[in-house]
Order: structure tokens, then sequence, then C-alpha cells
């Protein structure tokens, strides 16, 4: 049944592109500034405690329903449920949109555009990384389908409705900390509220970033993928967080997975090219995660 609710939600979420600003969820804006302002100055376990508090009691409501509906109806409604949750827990926008806007907007000449919707990947701008932008742009890409689509599947896949729901709020939180960082322009301080958060999303983010890196590997270059995954864990720092670790690797590897196709382009259109075919390593890697968890289910089912 989970199987069947994910290939539906993934179905349905192509259709209901014009509904999708409603999961956008702002009224956890809020929710977080109440809580920064409360554990303001404040380090130690006392925030550990309150972040993943914060990351809990949204997701909890969600796996109790999805517990209480499971026996219902033959499981009929807990379909239903996971379906709808999952078509909130994808996101916050639609990353084939966004692509496809970008790409355009490119193909136009419109580079202030183009750069806008650069942006909103990046969720910054491009120069702090000390990147170009289409480079910035590429590793966006691969790093934001873990975020929006292959956490959410992961964890729907382990605890069910309430897993995709727990990983997208504490994306959304760990996004809400970093905008208000930036907007204040105070950098965060270890320890505080905010960077406890990007811990507590690195952490949830770990196990399915590698496994997204894998499938980027194995839907491109996979020697080249390869090879700039080892460079990643050779260039691991000591003060290295665990999300920037995770957000490093998929870069990389994407990136990897992706160089050779790029050869033979002119250099005219190798900014189009490269979004969009980012885009295509992340759409192979989401069928070769489905075909795994299908086989798996059908193994475990056998067994």
């Amino acid at each position: 049944m989970s199987l069947l609710a994910l290939l539906f939600a993934l179905v349905c979420e192509r259709g209901l592109t014009h509904l999708l600003h409603l999961r956008e969820w702002r009224w956890l804006d809020p929710y977080f500034d109440w809580a920064d302002g409360f554990m303001a100055g404040r380090t130690g376990l006392p925030v550990v405690l309150a972040a993943c508090g914060l990351v809990a009691l949204p997701a909890l409501p969600v796996l109790l329903v999805a517990r209480w509906l499971d026996p219902q109806l033959l499981g009929l409604l807990q379909f239903a449920f996971s379906v709808l949750v999952l078509l909130f827990a994808f996101g916050p926008r639609d990353l084939q949109d966004e692509v496809d806007d970008y790409a355009a907007a490119l193909e136009r000449h419109d580079r202030d555009e183009a750069l806008r919707l650069g942006k909103e990947l990046l969720e910054s701008s491009p120069t702090p990384l000390g990147l170009g932008v289409r480079e910035a742009v590429e590793e966006a890409v691969f790093i934001q389908a873990n975020n929006r689509i292959f956490g959410v599947i992961f964890w729907f896949m382990v605890l069910g409705a309430g897993g995709a729901w727990l990983y997208r709020v504490s994306d959304m939180l760990r996004r809400r900390a970093a905008f208000e960082a930036a907007r204040q322009g105070v950098p965060r301080i270890r320890g505080d509220l905010g960077s406890v958060l990007a811990l507590v999303h690195g952490v949830l983010s770990w196990l399915p970033a590698r496994l997204t890196a894998l499938a980027y590997a194995l839907a491109g270059s996979f020697e080249d993928a390869v090879g700039n995954w080892r460079s990643a864990v050779d260039r691991v720092g000591p003060a290295t967080g665990m999300l920037d670790r995770a957000e490093d690797l998929l870069a990389r590897v994407g990136k990897g997975s992706l160089q050779p196709s790029l050869a033979a382009v002119s250099p005219d259109m190798l900014d189009i090219m490269t979004v969009r075919g980012a885009w295509r390593i992340v759409r192979r890697s989401l069928w070769i995660w489905v075909a795994v968890i299908a086989l798996l289910i059908i193994t475990g089912a056998a067994v």
C-alpha cells in the first residue's frame, strides 16, 4: 500500500501544480519566530531539546492519525491520508517547474528573471558561495531534490505519513532559520536554535543523501560520480556541519554524474543544458528509487 500511495502522489503532484502554493505552510514561520525569540541567547542541551520538540510536535498528530486509520476500511483511509500528506510534504515548491521556468528565462535571454529564479533554488544569492551562477544552480538542483523529494520518500517508507511530514517540517524550520539570519544580517551562533535545527535536518538527511548520491551515480556517469564522491569525503573538515557535508556530497556526485554529457554542448547553450541535465539526472534517480522500493517490497512479501 505504501508503494501505491507513493506512486499515486507522484502522479497527482504533476496535475495539481496550481494548488502547490498551499503547501508552503507559512503558519510555521511564526511558530519558529516565537521559539527563536524565546530561546534567544541560549545554547546547550535546552536548545537541542527545544529544536527536537519543534520538529516533532507538528509531526506527531500526523503519525497518530496514520496509525489510527491503518485498520479502517482495509487500509483505504490510510492510503488516502498518506497520499494527501505526501502531496503536501513534497516541496514546498515543484522542483521541475522551477527548473523549467529558469531554463525558459535563459532561453528568452531574461537574465534578471533567471537570476531571481536561481536565487529561489539556492535559497540565497550565488555570490556568497564563491561559484558562478551556472554551477551554483546546478548544485542547488541536486541538493534541493533531496530536501524536497528523496528525503521525504525515505522517511515515508520508514515511518509512513508521519515520517514524511517530520522531514518536511525539519526542512521548513531549517529554511526559516536561514532566512531570518540572512534577513537580519547576523550570523548564527554555534549551538543556537537555528544551527541546531540545521543539525536535526542534517541527521534526518544523512542516510537519504547518501542513497540519493548513489542513485545519481547510477543515473549518469558512474565513474565520474564515484570519483567526486571520494573527493567529497577527502575534503571533509572537523568544523563542517552534518548538513553541509550531505549537501556537498550531493552536489559533487550529481555534477560528476552529469559532466560527461555536457562535453559536446556549445558554450551559448551550456547554462540551459546544465540545469535541464541536472533535472534529468534527478528524474532518472527518482525512478531508480521507485524501482528499488518496489523490488524490496515484492521480495519482502515473498519471504
